[in-house]
């Protein structure tokens, strides 16, 4: 007489989300740049917690430093500790970062998607990205940190006002690609045979655009989000650089770029840190979006 077994329990569904993380850590140099990435958002949002300097401390006795355990990355000419600065300085350009990202991203995939989807939007809204992308970036950087400059500062103060304005300059004037290739996306959506169901049962437009709509264009956003923070920092380092961005007394990278161009002979060192920072953040960051890119990929994933 044979024993009569009863089938073990069948493995669960794989999530799309394991798929999406086992093609990720096949990018070595995708994984490489998200631990970068992260080591270098501890050190300029937790550093501080532990090394306590003041950035803006002033100790003229001090002042034109070399490297040392008292100051790792020496000091500047008022005798300012350059580690602090810079811990100090990358949080408030990691910040502008992230922020114009956020905003950019945004307006880009709300127009890409509205461009895209409906026809009768199509048109006016290209024509519209089309003349943003005509504008010179730095010189419409440039006019809109003047003429907004002082009523901001006057709104909500000196740091307050030109973080808003830098983000919101930054945000409005880099949106174009990521609505350019969301854009793209939807209209090869809309042709396929899941969203040609589903708008044969009645599905309305809402329904369709966040539930089918978005999530197959979420790797063109990623991607397009991690090289927004990148773009970010530079062009806020620019701003920076060219003295039109913070106040002197609020360090950000560029800022200590700008300032260490008068002791570049002397000490080159206060141009390595800053740039090296920049270099390293930017560098870590495209890394990132390209192994997001890939593991976003349903195509690429072989799902």
């Amino acid at each position: 007489m044979t024993e009569l077994t009863t089938p073990g329990p069948a493995n669960p569904p794989r999530s799309q989300w394991l798929d999406v993380w086992d093609q990720f850590k096949t990018h070595k140099g995708a994984l490489i740049g998200g631990i970068l990435f992260m080591v270098i958002v501890l050190a300029v949002y937790v550093g501080p917690w532990f090394w306590t300097i003041d950035p803006t401390l002033i100790d003229i006795r001090a002042r034109n430093q070399a490297p040392s355990l008292a100051h790792p990355f020496g000091t500047d000419q008022l005798g300012r500790d350059m580690l602090a600065r810079m811990m100090a300085g990358g949080a408030t350009s990691v910040s502008v970062g992230i922020t114009a990202m956020l905003l950019a991203l945004f307006l880009g995939s709300f127009v890409g998607v509205l461009a895209g989807y409906f026809r009768r939007f199509d048109g006016p809204l290209m024509r519209l990205t089309d003349l943003f992308l005509a504008l010179p970036l730095l010189p419409l950087l440039l006019v809109m940190m003047l003429l907004f400059r002082e009523p901001l500062n006057a709104a909500f103060g000196p740091e307050q006002g030109i973080f808003i304005l830098i983000v919101a300059s930054i945000g409005i004037t880099s949106w174009m690609p990521t609505a350019r290739i969301v854009r793209g996306d939807v209209l090869a959506l809309k042709e396929r045979e899941f969203v040609l169901a589903a708008r044969s049962i009645g599905t309305t437009n809402s329904k369709m655009i966040t539930r089918h709509i978005l999530p197959n264009v979420l790797s063109p956003i990623m991607v397009s989000a991690t090289l927004g923070i990148a773009t970010a920092i530079i062009t806020e380092s620019a701003l920076s650089f060219l003295g039109l961005g913070f106040p002197p007394d609020f360090p950000t990278w560029g800022r200590l770029l700008f300032d260490a161009t008068d002791y570049l002979q002397q000490y080159p060192e206060r141009v390595f840190w800053p740039g090296m920072a920049i270099s390293l953040t930017v560098l870590s960051v495209n890394y990132l979006g390209d192994g997001l890119r890939d593991a976003l990929d349903p195509r690429i994933r072989g799902r």
